[in-house]
């Protein structure tokens, strides 16, 4: 066996590189972390084939001193800790002293940098890891480090790099997070000599808009725990506006971008109850605390961190983004709606040139001798953006059919709303089951059922008197909830909202009574069970009780459903069985249910809402209104879906030209 040696510092370098420098972004983010640390207030980024030919990092920061220029490439040379009480309780972004060194090691570095007292700059040159003496230079305060031909010298290492476009793309993806996490600090990057973006110091909302876009902004809500030990603030999306992937999750902890898995987890069981599992959702979160309560020095890249007191971070993620999520609901924020970006195209008065392929494109039939002739396949679309295909033909969802209200019925419907919205005496019963139901002033009605003037004060209810969702007008298709406010017409669908306001009960009994309320059935609902759901039964029915579902099996693989849920009084029983015994069988034993329980919450409020072509009177579509607005993340349903959408008067205008 050979003899132990001590390696050379060149050979140590370039095992260090191997941590830390996996890839040009890496070097990227060594060099811009330490223009951070010196106090730049502008950093600029110039890259060259992905930053595999060149990294050119320039910033306005303090400078090196001339004496410590040659200093600053060797390993585990920094200014920023002295004693292992500084290590503990580091607060800048870089402090191992092994970035520069070791990416010295592995390219062609110059560093030039001037203080603010010196005369002129000083620079070193290294190539290899063999540094050059130290020269004057000339350079403004502030430091540059050029990058050039990255693992020139190790050929293997430069194997396992990506093409030229994979590497810009992480590159731009790490300056992102950078600039995202110190918005007052102007950033610029440029590759193969073109301008890609320059950020000017912003506010944290401003820069959160400009490195996730516009539309997050749009769809998200600020947050903010507020002053004491810990505070975590930033933004979360609704969760309509959540996506299938990651690309929108950013988590800092004290300016650092980590990947930590006890703020994730408890992200998630923040959205458990309005995602669906397959989603991810988008949020940029900061977390400070005092820098001695997390450990940064886990590993050289320092995206792996551990917290002192883990649980602590944990809850105060979960309750800040629970609570914010809570407040999704009409009376405190909007429902994310696409009605805008879907008429948009229409508040752009078309050109001329617009108007003439909007005449020949906007009919789809051409006529002839022998009359009308039918489109082709692929259809040209001029006048709203481009070319592109024709829409597959609208198919109309089956649904029972639906008899159009007889003339008694008619009057009859417009008597209840003009009863509904009747001002009575205030000792009136009906009067005060409407201000307990709905809220607020009833506007007096006309004789044709409308909403009148008020006839005391001759002007019309203020917008304070209308509630957020108005009042309902019509249902359509048996599926959605059409509703005028003070100045927009809403769409509701009609069973995600009551799948909502239905599992929000649902829990809210579970946390009180510690079961839900069930109904004895006067006559026993059975259906024909499968030999699973039968042995489901067997093993777990006494789990089904604080359900509020008491099943029994009658022998020959037959089930009798003898109470259901009170609230649950009007769904299909026997489906409702059948899917809670399945859903019990997955879950198994008593302790996983009760892990699951908000899931299986979910799967009987979904049997027990509102189903497509169900008739709804007026009152009843009110009533689902005012619910709505007093339940909890009610602007989507348990799996995410919009339950509501706006179009506002500028909107409808657009649509038909108005104004144009």
């Amino acid at each position: 066996m050979p003899r132990i040696a001590a390696l050379p510092d060149h050979l140590i370098n370039q095992i260090a590189a191997g941590e830390v420098v996996e890839r040009p972004a890496n070097a990227l983010k060594e060099i811009v972390e330490n223009s951070i640390d010196a106090g730049a207030t502008a950093i600029e980024v110039e890259l060259a084939g992905g930053g595999i030919r060149q990294i050119r990092v320039s910033d306005n920061g303090s400078g090196i001193p001339a004496d410590d220029i040659a200093l600053a490439l060797h390993r585990h040379a920094t200014s920023k800790i002295q004693t292992l009480s500084d290590l503990e309780r580091v607060a800048s972004m870089g402090f191992r002293g092994e970035g520069l060194a070791s990416i010295a090691s592995v390219s062609r570095l110059t560093l030039t940098s001037r203080t603010a007292g010196s005369a002129h700059a000083g620079q070193v040159k290294a190539e290899d890891g063999r540094l050059s003496s130290p020269a004057a230079a000339a350079h403004p305060v502030g430091t540059t480090v050029e990058v050039a031909e990255l693992f020139f010298n190790t050929p293997a290492r430069r194997k396992f790099l990506k093409s030229e476009n994979t590497e810009y793309a992480h590159c731009a993806t790490m300056l992102e997070r950078l600039a995202l996490a110190h918005p007052h600090i102007a950033f610029s990057l440029r590759h193969n000599g073109k301008s890609i973006f320059k950020l000017p110091a912003q506010t944290p909302a401003e820069r959160i808009a400009a490195i996730a876009g516009k539309d997050f902004q749009t769809a998200s809500i600020e947050i903010d725990s507020g002053a004491g030990v810990m505070r975590l603030y930033g933004a979360v999306a609704k969760p309509t506006f959540t996506k299938g992937r990651a690309d929108k999750q950013y988590c800092f902890v004290n300016r650092r971008f980590v990947r930590d898995k006890v703020m994730m987890h408890a992200v998630k069981q923040a959205y458990r109850d309005v995602l669906h599992n397959a989603v991810t959702p988008a949020f940029v979160l900061f977390l400070e605390l005092p820098p001695e309560a997390v450990d940064a020095n886990v590993h050289p890249a320092k995206t792996e961190i551990r917290f002192r007191d883990s649980q602590a971070v944990h809850r105060l993620v979960f309750h800040t983004l629970d609570k914010a999520l809570a407040a999704t609901r009409a009376d405190t924020t909007e429902s994310v709606s696409n009605a805008g970006s879907m008429l948009s195209p229409a508040a752009q008065r078309p050109s001329e040139k617009q108007h003439a392929s909007l005449q020949e494109t906007s009919f789809p039939y051409s006529s002839n001798k022998n009359g009308l002739q039918a489109p082709p396949q692929q259809q040209t679309f001029g006048g709203f953006g481009g070319t592109k295909s024709a829409p597959v033909p609208y198919s109309a969802a089956r649904m029972p059919a639906q008899r159009g209200l007889s003339l008694q019925e008619s009057r009859a419907a417009l008597d209840t709303y003009a009863e509904l919205y009747r001002r009575t005496e205030a000792d009136s019963e009906l009067s005060r089951f409407e201000q307990a139901r709905f809220g607020g002033s009833i506007p007096p009605a006309r004789s044709d059922g409308q909403p009148a003037p008020d006839s005391g004060s001759g002007e019309t209810e203020s917008a304070a008197n209308c509630p957020p969702l108005g009042f309902a007008i019509a249902q359509l298709l048996g599926i959605y909830i059409l509703a005028q406010a003070e100045d927009s017409l809403l769409l509701i669908d009609m069973h995600a909202a009551a799948e909502r306001v239905n599992y929000e009960k649902m829990k809210a009994q579970r946390e009180q009574f510690g079961s839900l309320q069930s109904q004895r059935l006067l006559l026993p609902v059975t259906f024909e069970a499968s030999h699973e759901e039968t042995a489901a039964l067997a093993d777990h029915g006494e789990a089904l009780r604080p359900f509020g579902l008491e099943l029994s099996d009658m022998g020959g693989n037959t089930i009798a459903v003898r109470a259901v849920p009170a609230m649950l009084g009007k769904s299909d029983v026997a489906a409702l069985a059948r899917d809670m015994l399945r859903e019990i069988a997955q879950a198994g034993s008593s302790r996983v249910v009760e892990v699951r329980e908000n899931q299986i919450l979910s799967t009987m409020a979904c049997h027990g809402s509102i189903r497509a072509g169900r008739r709804l009177t007026l009152p009843e579509m009110n009533a689902l209104l005012r619910d709505m607005e007093n339940t909890p993340r009610s602007n989507q349903c348990n799996h995410g879906r919009p339950t509501w959408v706006k179009l506002t008067l500028k909107e409808l205008d657009a649509l038909f030209l108005r104004g144009q």
